[in-house]
């Protein structure tokens, strides 16, 4: 078998050569095939495997309302701000109804103003999983490597008025694949649940680390279902389950369908092919665990793939709205429609078995709505997308469910992040948060609950790069050094940000700029540095072409 493996290898290296005689592999199908060449050749994947989840006990030495809480963190992948029809939006005009996302939010509470801890992906997380900010940390950009960010570099930009910045001298600095991840000596929350008797597990997306020290199950989970990649297929590209929407103006879309597996681990095992579409898999995974756990506290981390791209919905999904004329629209709704049903899966089997009351839920996605699927109303009403620190890149659904402490229809209005679900999740366990570092998130309970006032934070801050934000109260300021560019608005009177007050307002500028320059000072250098800084309009989705007066900012990953 392993001499089998190695002949393979050779063979593929010897194509690779020959074929890179003749320049190809400078080409983008040429960086491309070698990049899946070489990720199937080292990470082969398998059949489908059932998964046996850990048993907890047969009875419970307790009942589930006087024990320690379960606690759930429910992650969306890039899902946006007007995605859910909980607030009057949803896709396509509300075309697909979520009720069970917004059940959440009927049944406990509303974080009105809830803010991702990045815009971007895996930053985001790490601030969810240590409850500081991911430059605290220094996992400040997503890892993405030399060879996907070289690829992405050379697509075309269709003749847009501003470029993308690649660095090269930064590949000299670039570690390996195996060095990037959250620096294993940070607290994760499994890590803290722990002390508590909690089994803790995640479904899905880590994108956290792969490395020595770094994989879930060295961080603090007893079980890891899923995937240590920040992207995935939901299905075999081919299957007559699924139907597919490319973006052909978009690199990373071009790049994922040609290089992404359909695949999943259990714990640190080798790779398989789920069983079903991911996100339904995603989800009957979660009620097998919950099942075997029913009898003691756990704690999940149910992180969805769904609705990043690629875009590939359940044919019975895409079938079921037949109202939506647009393909990739009706692509889009039908993958919001599965991650629904699939929250409904995880709720419905929390009361079934008696755990509901006693179980803090809290859902939100990882950041805002990407531009590059080519959906103008993703984000509806604010500007921006991910990788923007505009309100459509950080607002973000945020929705906490825990009947036995929460009234139904609490609404928070104060300026809250994915920093607070950490400290949040403590209290609920009770269980002290770290003395020995900076925990930027605060216990949100006492706001939620109404024993305290006021705002829980007065600031909150962003950075990537030479880009950063921070809210001061009522007033956000950003700053995009690479072209110079500041732009400041009053959120309560302006929260859509269509009023840039920078030019007219100086002073204020330069007061909110003291609180900006004093916590991006707490920040540490990133842990390995930026390749690619590029221009995001603001006010279109990638599908139009950046013209000269277009507002953008420039993002670096």
């Amino acid at each position: 078998m392993k001499l089998g493996k190695w002949l393979i290898g050779v063979a593929v290296v010897l194509v690779l050569v020959a074929v890179g005689t003749v320049g190809w592999l400078r080409t983008i199908d040429g960086r491309i095939f070698l990049f899946k060449a070489v990720a199937e050749w080292k990470f082969p994947v398998g059949p489908n495997e059932p998964v046996v989840w850990q048993k907890g006990p047969d009875v419970a030495a307790v009942s589930a309302n006087e024990r320690a809480p379960n606690i759930i963190v429910i992650l969306a992948d890039d899902l946006g701000y007007n995605d859910l029809t909980f607030d009057g939006g949803g896709v396509a005009d509300g075309a697909v109804p979520t009720p069970y996302i917004n059940s959440i939010a009927h049944d406990g509470a509303t974080l009105r103003d809830g803010y991702a801890g990045n815009a971007t992906c895996a930053p985001s997380r790490a601030a969810i999983m240590t409850g500081r900010y991911a430059t605290r940390i220094g996992y400040e950009f997503t890892p993405a490597g030399i060879a996907f960010s070289r690829t992405i570099a050379g697509f075309n930009n269709r003749g847009s008025a501003h470029s993308p910045i690649y660095n090269e001298e930064g590949e000299e600095h670039y570690p390996s694949a195996d060095e990037i991840g959250v620096p294993p000596g940070e607290i994760m929350m499994p890590e803290l649940l722990k002390a508590k008797g909690y089994h803790s597990v995640i479904l899905g997306k880590w994108h956290l680390g792969e490395g020595p020290g770094m994989t879930p199950n060295e961080q603090g989970f007893d079980e890891f279902l899923g995937f240590h990649a920040g992207a995935q297929m939901f299905d075999f590209p081919d299957s007559p389950n699924v139907v597919n929407s490319k973006q052909d103006f978009d690199p990373i879309d071009q790049f994922l369908w040609a290089a992404l597996p359909f695949s999943v681990q259990y714990n640190n095992e080798k790779r398989f092919h789920p069983s079903e579409y991911m996100t339904d898999y995603l989800g009957d995974e979660a009620v097998s665990y919950i099942e075997a756990n029913k009898n003691r506290p756990f704690f999940m981390y149910l992180s969805f793939n769904a609705v990043h791209t690629p875009l590939q919905a359940l044919k019975s999904d895409y079938d079921a709205l037949s109202n939506i004329s647009d393909h990739r629209l009706r692509v889009y709704a039908a993958m919001v429609k599965s991650l629904d049903r699939n929250v409904g899966k995880v709720l419905e089997k929390l009361k079934a078995e008696g755990l509901d009351e006693n179980t803090l839920v809290i859902f939100s996605s990882d950041n805002g709505g990407a531009h590059y699927i080519g959906l103008p109303d993703i984000n509806k009403p604010y500007r921006g997308w991910k990788a923007t620190f505009f309100e459509g890149g950080l607002r973000v659904p945020y929705f906490v469910k825990w009947p036995k402490k929460i009234a139904k229809g609490t609404v928070l209005d104060a300026p809250v992040g994915h920093v607070d679900i950490f400290a949040t999740a403590a209290a609920a366990a009770n269980v002290a948060v770290p003395s020995d570092r900076k925990i930027d998130g605060v216990n949100l309970l006492p706001y939620i609950e109404g024993t305290a006032t006021g705002r829980p934070h007065e600031t909150l801050f962003w950075r990537s790069g030479k880009y950063k934000v921070v809210l001061d109260g009522d007033w956000k300021l950003q700053e995009d050094d690479t072209q110079g560019k500041s732009w400041l608005f009053n959120l309560k009177d302006d929260p859509t940000e269509q009023n840039d007050l920078a030019q007219t307002m100086p002073e204020k500028v330069t007061e909110v700029k003291a609180s900006l320059d004093a916590i991006n000072a707490e920040q540490r250098d990133p842990l390995w540095p930026a390749l690619i800084t590029s221009p995001i309009a603001i006010d279109h989705t990638l599908e139009q072409v950046l013209q000269k007066d277009d507002t953008y900012i420039y993002w670096s990953n």
